[in-house]
């Protein structure tokens, strides 16, 4: 009998707790459906150029030739007070009559039949757009897009041209003006041959994916005719510059040449035939053909001893470096703005445009060099190199130059199989 009663009260409890999770079980249920219940889905908005979209149309275009903002927006319903607003607002950011014609803008305007503006974006080059807003407030702010720096190598063998060798790569034709002004006094880039080589280590700039600038070039290597040149980019506390494997400095005191990727079309020569006078007399200069129009760079820091159009030498510039050293640009079609005599001039600083002016018979520069006030071949001219390796900074030199001879040791240029794959197909 007294186990029996043990055995039903045993029941009794089990019973008794299982009815108590089982109400539990339920309580938490509910508790549960009410606050999934309480949540509320939140949606992301979708952001162009960091500003919210959804309740909104994009218009996309790229400016017109001499297309102002103000034809531009007159068709999204902005009066010109709210343009002048505009203009007003963006002092300081953004020149309003400074919009180039090819360049892309965006326009995020309402959706009824006035299409009335409310942002109008404007890239002025890939890495930065500025916003004008026409919503609420009118105010204009600029911003800078996130840029991507990697390092990169390349290395070829030149069988056509420099510029060739480095499109084959897929890589920045801005490699190419890069490396032509690194060995400007060591290579005669006029003189290319098939069979020299070239090695690079560089930083490369990208924006969405689009390569926006070639960053700092720590090394290079070129041989040309069988001879081997070295370019190591070093800070010896002012400004970096390349220098050689020795510590010499690869920069002269004046650039090889005046134009970029011209050719020569004749040389310095004491008994020419002329092709206008057509007769025989002294070529005292280096003339490189080239489009109308091409920008003329002086080679070097100077004053302007001259700029006018003269008989035969039509529109020139004539510059006086230093003591030693004057350089002469005939034949262009006009004389840059603001040069005149007296105006000081920085290396690579356009002075004039490539034209036909004076006794010419092609759109060509003539160049002409004088050294120790007599006029010589500028091509055979030997200058004396920019300040080398302080003595104090050698020993830090060199360790930087070890690393990069031997990374530069280390990159082998691609075989034609490899530059064969890369070739996209359609």
């Amino acid at each position: 009998m007294f186990q029996k009663a043990n055995y039903l009260f045993l029941i009794l409890v089990t019973m008794i707790f299982l009815y108590s999770c089982q109400e539990k079980k339920e309580q938490s249920t509910v508790e549960v459906t009410e606050v999934i219940d309480s949540v509320t889905l939140v949606v992301e908005p979708t952001l162009l150029y960091g500003i919210p979209i959804d309740s909104f149309e994009v218009s996309s275009a790229k400016v017109r030739w001499s297309q102002s903002l103000a034809e531009i927006l007159s068709k999204y319903n902005v009066d010109n007070e709210k343009i002048y607003q505009l203009a007003h607002a963006s002092k300081g950011v953004f020149d309003v009559r400074k919009l180039k014609a090819n360049f892309p803008y965006t326009i995020i305007h309402e959706k009824d039949s006035l299409k009335t503006a409310r942002q109008f974006i404007y890239e002025p080059d890939p890495a930065q757009y500025v916003v004008f807003n026409l919503a609420d407030s009118v105010h204009v702010y600029s911003h800078q897009k996130p840029t991507k720096i990697e390092e990169k190598t390349l290395a070829a063998t030149i069988t056509t041209s420099v510029y060739e060798s480095i499109l084959d790569q897929n890589a920045s034709p801005i490699l190419v003006h890069r490396l032509v002004d690194i060995f400007a006094w060591q290579v005669d880039f006029f003189r290319i041959q098939k069979g020299d080589e070239f090695k690079i280590i560089y930083e490369e700039e990208s924006v969405d994916g689009e390569i926006v600038a070639i960053g700092k070039i720590k090394g290079a290597y070129f041989k040309h005719f069988d001879k081997e040149f070295y370019a190591v980019k070093y800070d010896q506390g002012g400004e970096a510059d390349y220098f050689d494997e020795e510590g010499n400095s690869l920069r002269k005191t004046l650039l090889r040449a005046p134009l970029d990727y011209s050719r020569i079309s004749s040389r310095y020569n004491p008994r020419r035939y002329h092709p206008v006078l057509k007769t025989y007399r002294a070529h005292l200069g280096t003339d490189y053909a080239a489009p109308v129009g091409t920008p003329i760079r002086t080679v070097g820091d100077g004053v302007v001893l001259e700029a006018r159009y003269h008989g035969g030498n039509g529109n020139y510039v004539k510059i006086k470096h230093n003591s030693n050293y004057t350089t002469q640009y005939l034949h262009m079609s006009r004389i840059a703005k603001g040069v005149r005599p007296g105006t000081t001039v920085k290396q690579g600083q356009t002075i004039g445009y490539v034209g036909q002016t004076g006794l010419a018979n092609g759109p060509h520069l003539c160049y002409r060099f004088w050294k120790n006030g007599r006029q010589v071949d500028a091509l055979k001219v030997d200058l004396p190199p920019s300040e080398p390796i302080d003595p104090s900074k050698k020993i830090d030199f060199l360790h930087t130059k070890n690393v990069i001879l031997d990374r530069l040791e280390k990159i082998e240029a691609p075989t034609e199989k490899h530059l064969l794959a890369q070739i996209p197909v359609n």
